[in-house]
């Protein structure tokens, strides 16, 4: 079974060596998984919420959009796309903020943070909060149930926005699903083996600290900051204390374990600081040099890097632009034509018609069901990977009626119907030959009274 697993990059910032460590090296890893569907996008529109510097934000997405692509993320086996490249996006977003609970809202982790700032420095509780701040989980929410993800990769800090997601995705379901799950509901995974590198002062690295290692510097400023981190006065030939090493630590995290183990000796042995930073620095100048040439040949060529960002929204709206059609068809906001198609059919059969019902699979595949005018099941389709082949199919068989169908009794109790040479449903099955036939009858009965 194939698990989709979707992960969202806020571009507000240079990418630096604790996010290649902490995030992008693990994504990119687990993306090449062959039951992986990963869907990896820029979170322009979050940034909006963090900054209002609109250089910053441009140039952050071409920073890291770059930074994605050097690393090795293959857009060709993944879907990697701008979350404003996707105008379904925003829709989405309102018509679960229609359902969303203001009481839900209101424990959002960020909000309430700031209310506790405002409220100990004794101004009004919501001074200087946005609507985007407050409403930072729905938008979430449509990231991850837009595209259906079974799994969402996040920091501890990050789960309560995907159990929001899943409130949220429930509701809508209960509201409007009329008994079918039109959204899946997403789980948060926590990778616990991920590493959280240290910066140069020992603590989290972090922009925030301004103590952050550049991962695409020149060779020089990567030297340069590892020349900065902080040791203790421990001379050369003295010995060092490797497990309490901020240095070691961060050489551990991209070197082999034979490797580690030799330093770690290395460094018991009286291994001078100055040493063990050369090494750490000819480790990662090694591990990040053809990376770092992929990324600055990248950067300056901005405009392919728009192709490939194009490419994927492209790739990700053929998901996004069906769904929520589905999904505007089940609020209510339909196309007055098929209002009176359905009227008209509900005529023929004294207010109940044969139907087409499209749904999706756990595995991310679409399939269909063709219902006669009283309920029962006449054609349940084989599995397809575009909706678009699905819904091509429902057009066809409405279009041209009992003359598209080739049907085959050749499956014991069942039929099949075929097209171009193709099978592309199954018949329920039968307890005997005549009721096999006279269900084949049904099923272009059921046909004939879609035609005009």
């Amino acid at each position: 079974m194939t698990t989709r697993i979707l992960t969202g990059i806020t571009t507000t910032g240079t990418p630096h060596l604790g996010n290649y460590a902490g995030a992008i090296r693990p994504a990119i890893v687990a993306s090449r998984a062959p039951d992986a569907d990963s869907f990896y996008f820029l979170a322009d529109y979050h940034a909006l919420i963090k900054c209002d510097d609109a250089q910053r934000i441009q140039r952050s997405r071409l920073e890291i959009a770059a930074t994605w692509l050097a690393c090795g993320l293959d857009p060709e086996r993944v879907t990697f796309y701008r979350q404003s490249d996707i105008p379904e996006i925003p829709e989405l977003t309102w018509l679960l903020t229609c359902v969303a609970g203001k009481g839900l809202l209101n424990r959002a982790h960020a909000y309430k943070a700031s209310v506790d700032k405002n409220v100990e420095a004794g101004e009004d509780p919501d001074a200087g909060v946005t609507m985007g701040l407050f409403s930072y989980p729905v938008l979430m929410a449509a990231d991850i149930l837009m595209f259906n993800a079974h799994k969402v990769p996040v920091g501890r800090d990050q789960i309560q926005h995907v159990e929001m997601a899943r409130d949220i995705g429930q509701r809508f379901n209960h509201l409007f699903g009329g008994g079918k799950e039109l959204f899946t509901l997403p789980e948060a995974v926590i990778e616990e083996s991920v590493a959280t590198l240290p910066g140069l002062d020992g603590r989290k690295m972090s922009k925030s600290y301004d103590n952050t290692i550049p991962l695409f510097g020149t060779a020089k400023q990567l030297k340069d900051a590892i020349a900065r981190i902080v040791t203790d006065s421990r001379l050369p030939g003295e010995p060092k204390d490797a497990d309490n090493s901020h240095l070691f630590t961060l050489y551990q995290a991209f070197a082999t374990p034979e490797q580690s183990a030799q330093f770690r000796a290395d460094l018991v042995a009286g291994l001078a600081w100055g040493e063990a930073k050369q090494r750490l620095f000819a480790l990662l100048d090694a591990e990040l040099g053809e990376a770092r040439e992929r990324y600055n040949a990248l950067i300056a060529k901005p405009a392919e890097l728009e192709d490939i960002l194009q490419a994927g929204a492209a790739k990700a709206r053929k998901i996004a632009t069906p769904f929520l059609g589905e999904l505007r068809e089940a609020v209510g906001l339909r196309s007055f034509r098929s209002e009176v198609k359905s009227e008209k059919a509900a005529k023929k059969k004294g207010g109940k018609a044969a139907r087409f019902a499209s749904f999706r699979e756990q595995d991310g595949s679409f399939r269909f069901r063709f219902f006669a005018a009283d309920g029962e099941e006449l054609l349940l389709s084989r599995p397809f990977q575009d909706p678009k082949a699905a819904g091509a199919i429902t057009q066809r068989l409405v279009a041209q009626g009992p003359d598209a169908l080739e049907l085959r009794a050749d499956e014991g109790d069942q039929f099949t119907l075929w097209l171009d040479g193709a099978c592309v449903a199954d018949s329920p099955a039968f307890p005997d030959e005549q009721a096999l036939e006279a269900g084949m009858l049904r099923l272009r009965e059921a046909l004939a009274s879609l035609v005009e």
